[in-house]
C-alpha cells in the first residue's frame, strides 16, 4: 500500500528543527497508510535517536549510513524505500501539510515526469541581515512562480529543475544514477561533516533528464526551510557559496555543459587576486560574497579539468 517514501538523511541534528521537521510531516492530509517515514542516521554522535518519539507513524523507521556524505545517506534511503516515490526532505525542511497530496496527483497527472519540486521559503530563527538576500539560492530559498516543466534534454541545466529541499522523485527514474554511482567514483557528491559541497542535486536531474524523464517546478509544492542564525554570518556563507561555487563548476565541466573553458591550477592564485580586485572584496559582505563565489568557480574548473 506504501506509494511514497520520505528519506531525511541527517547527522546530529538539531532536536527543534527536526521536530519541526517531524511535525509537519505527522500533519500530512495524505494516508499515514499510503507512506513511510526513513530517517537515515548518517554517523551522528549526539544519540539524538534515543529521543525521538516515530510511534505516530505505523511505518517509520530509523536507518544507519555509515559512509560520511548526504549523498550516500539518500542512496542509502533509496535503496531501502518501499514507495515508487521518493521525497527527499532534509532535516530543516516544514512541508506544507498538503506536500505529499500534491506530490502523488502530479506524478498521476504527468507520467512522463521524473522529479519535481516547489517553492522553498525561508522560516529565519533570527532577523536576517540586508546582504544576504542575493545569496537566497545558496541557501535553497526560491520562489519561481508559475508551474514549468522541461520535457527533453536540451545541453544545460534548466532553471526549473527541482532542488535537494522537498525533491520528489520517481522510482523508476533514478535507474541511470543509481547504476552510475555503483560503478563510478566520478561522481559529485553533496555536503559532508567538513565540506559544504553541493551538486548532488543536480546530478540527479541530469541523469533523470539524459534518461529521457522530464523534470518540473510546481508552486502548490510548499516548504518552509529553517535558517538558524549560525547560517547568517559571513565565514558560514564564505563557506558555503565556494562551496557551492566550486561544485557546480566541476558537473557543468563533467557533463560538457559548461560556458567556461577549463584552467591550468598554476593559474588559481593570480584569478582569484584579479577577482578581488575587480569584485571590490574589502567593500562589504556582498562584495566579498561574490569574491568567495568566483573563487569556488575557479577552483571547479581548475579540479574539473583534472578529470
Amino acid at each position: 500500500m506504501v506509494s511514497i517514501s520520505v528519506i531525511i538523511p541527517t547527522y546530529n541534528p538539531d532536536a527543534a528543527r527536526l521536530g519541526q521537521t517531524l511535525a509537519a510531516l505527522k500533519s500530512q492530509s495524505f494516508p499515514l497508510s499510503q507512506w513511510e517515514l526513513i530517517i537515515i542516521d548518517n554517523n551522528s554522535s549526539n544519540h539524538f535517536a534515543k529521543s525521538l518519539d516515530l510511534s505516530w507513524h505505523p511505518a517509520a523507521k530509523i536507518v544507519t549510513e555509515e559512509k560520511q556524505g548526504l549523498t550516500y545517506a539518500r542512496i542509502k534511503g533509496i535503496s531501502v524505500a518501499r514507495g515508487g516515490i521518493i521525497i527527499m526532505a532534509d532535516d530543516d525542511n516544514v512541508l506544507d501539510k498538503n506536500y505529499l497530496q500534491n506530490v502523488d496527483g502530479i506524478f498521476k497527472d504527468n507520467p512522463g515526469l521524473g522529479s519535481i519540486g516547489g517553492k522553498s521559503i525561508p522560516r529565519f530563527e533570527s532577523p536576517s541581515p540586508q546582504w544576504l538576500s542575493p545569496f537566497y539560492d545558496c541557501l535553497a530559498l526560491r520562489d519561481l512562480g508559475d508551474t514549468c516543466i522541461i520535457n527533453t534534454w536540451r545541453n544545460d541545466y534548466p532553471a526549473a529543475a527541482p532542488i535537494g529541499a522537498g525533491m520528489a522523485i520517481r522510482k523508476n527514474a533514478l535507474q541511470a544514477y543509481i547504476s552510475a554511482h555503483h560503478v563510478s567514483t566520478n561522481i559529485v557528491t553533496d555536503r559532508t561533516a567538513t565540506s559544504l559541497s553541493s551538486g548532488g542535486d543536480n546530478e540527479i536531474n541530469l541523469a533523470i533528464l539524459k534518461s529521457g524523464w522530464a523534470v518540473g517546478y510546481f508552486p502548490e509544492l510548499v516548504l518552509e526551510h529553517i535558517i538558524p542564525a549560525e547560517r547568517m554570518t559571513i565565514a558560514y556563507m564564505a563557506r558555503l557559496v565556494f562551496g557551492i561555487n566550486r561544485s557546480w563548476a566541476i558537473l557543468l565541466t563533467k557533463h560538457k555543459i559548461s560556458p567556461w573553458g577549463s584552467i591550468n591550477k598554476n593559474t588559481l592564485l593570480l584569478r582569484k587576486l584579479k577577482s578581488y580586485l575587480s569584485n571590490k572584496a574589502w567593500q562589504g559582505e556582498s562584495n566579498y560574497l561574490r569574491w568567495k563565489a568566483a573563487c569556488g568557480i575557479f577552483q571547479g574548473l581548475a579540479e574539473g579539468s583534472d578529470e
